[in-house]
């Protein structure tokens, strides 16, 4: 069975949420249902809080929203101190209504739109530009005070294709020759303070891509800075911190990785004349993916020849990591938590679609129509990629804390199926 941590329990066999049985919730709130734990969430950031500080005094921890965009999950990590990456105008206004003011927020879009450009001009959030295009769009509505600039170090990292991004077929940032131009048509229009900034993947746990991406981001800092002049507020090395899903995985050294990567970063900054300018990173998954838990009940169970299919409510529509990225997330079978694994099944979801599979041939305890599975790892990119895909309502979340529960996102209902929607005239 995967071993628990805190905030999971197993109490005779069952499974605890930060004190509140995984039974209860679901008998209570209904499935597929999120559970979000608000005390892992304020471990995660305090435990990576203090391993910059020891390196570093000049810190700043932007999470990054899309990861899980929940009212309650921004309102937690803002208490702490935190700062907002979002990639969107909607993340942006989720932030703002949730207490971050302006200079607390980064905006960092690709494709982005000339209104949207108006928007984060409007509320005045700093501005991460991914292209020159995006630059001069913005420079010919406002001259913001602060400007930030992404690029792409050449490197990428991280746990499939699909979230690789930096390098050669990376769409994201700016190469170092167009991002030296940035950075003069920036100040030539009269932008005064500047940071500059990468994100070369999502899920590693090596260091190395890391350190060889920002040796080559604090070397185009160095041009920028002996070229154009400019001087750096701060330097974002992104995020991509990586949690450990698979049992095989080990936990990321906090200690060793920015031990490793903070010496590299003050040695350079020193050496090429930088400054102390901040070091901001920014974690998304780290922060939130074992503080959530998705519960989905057992409503089939069925034999072929070939296989053994367990049958649950939620499908890719509640958690779409498993199609998508062939991701593995630990499954347990929170009433038998003491049961001995016995059976291979392959755990399948509602969709109609052959690729709703949240698990394939996955040793487990006898699985019973009436049981209920317990997804972890799943406060990252899971509701936040949901979706009503099969006319399917979403599912609702809950917070729970000490023993605590309170619903932080209600079920959509049929009726939320059509809002927004109308038929069109010519059909009435």
């Amino acid at each position: 069975m995967h071993a628990l941590r805190e905030p999971l329990e197993n109490r005779n066999g069952e499974l605890y949420i930060d004190g509140v049985a995984a039974a209860e919730l679901a008998a209570r709130f209904d499935t597929p249902l999120y559970v979000i734990s608000e005390r892992r969430i304020r471990d995660n950031y305090n435990r990576l809080s203090k391993a910059l500080s020891r390196n570093y005094e000049k810190i700043r921890i932007y999470y990054a929203a899309k990861a899980n965009s929940n009212l309650s999950v921004l309102k937690i990590l803002e208490t702490e101190g935190a700062y907002i990456d979002a990639v969107s105008p909607g993340e942006v206004s989720l932030a703002l209504k949730t207490g971050f003011p302006a200079e607390r927020i980064l905006f960092t879009g690709t494709s982005v739109r000339n209104d949207e450009l108006k928007f984060l001009s409007d509320t005045n959030v700093t501005v991460n530009v991914d292209s020159l295009s995006q630059l001069n769009r913005l420079l010919s509505r406002a001259v913001p005070d602060l400007l930030s600039v992404r690029v792409n170090p050449e490197v990428g990292a991280g746990h499939h294709s699909h979230v690789i991004t930096a390098g050669k077929h990376s769409k994201f940032g700016v190469w170092e020759e167009n991002a030296i131009e940035a950075y003069a048509t920036a100040k030539k229009a009269g932008v005064k303070r500047f940071g500059i900034h990468m994100h070369v993947g999502s899920g590693f746990l090596d260091v190395e891509p890391f350190v060889l991406a920002l040796e080559k981001l604090l070397t185009i800092a160095k041009r920028v800075h002996e070229q154009v002049g400019v001087e750096f507020e701060f330097i974002d090395v992104g995020g991509g911190l990586g949690v450990p899903y698979k049992p095989e995985d080990k936990e990321l050294d906090l200690t060793l990785f920015f031990g490793t990567v903070l010496n590299l970063f003050k040695r350079r900054t020193a050496e090429y004349g930088l400054g102390k300018p901040f070091f901001c990173v920014e974690p998304g998954r780290y922060l939130v993916c074992d503080a959530g838990v998705l519960l989905t009940a057992v409503n089939t169970a069925k034999t072929t020849p070939f296989k053994k299919f367990i049958g649950v409510d939620a499908g890719f529509n509640t958690l779409v990591r498993p199609t998508m990225y062939g991701s593995y997330h630990p499954i347990v079978v929170a009433n038998k938590l003491n049961s001995p694994e016995e059976e291979t099944y392959d755990i399948v979801g509602p969709i109609c679609e052959s690729g709703d599979a949240l698990a394939r041939d996955r040793r487990m305890p006898k699985i019973a129509e009436g049981d209920l599975l317990a997804v972890l790892n799943a406060g990252a990119y899971g509701f936040a990629m949901s979706s009503q895909y099969n006319a399917r309502p979403r599912a609702a979340e809950v917070l729970v804390k000490n023993g605590e529960r309170m619903v932080v996102r209600k079920r959509e209902t049929f009726e939320d199926l059509l809002t927004g929607q109308q038929v069109a005239e010519w059909l009435r």
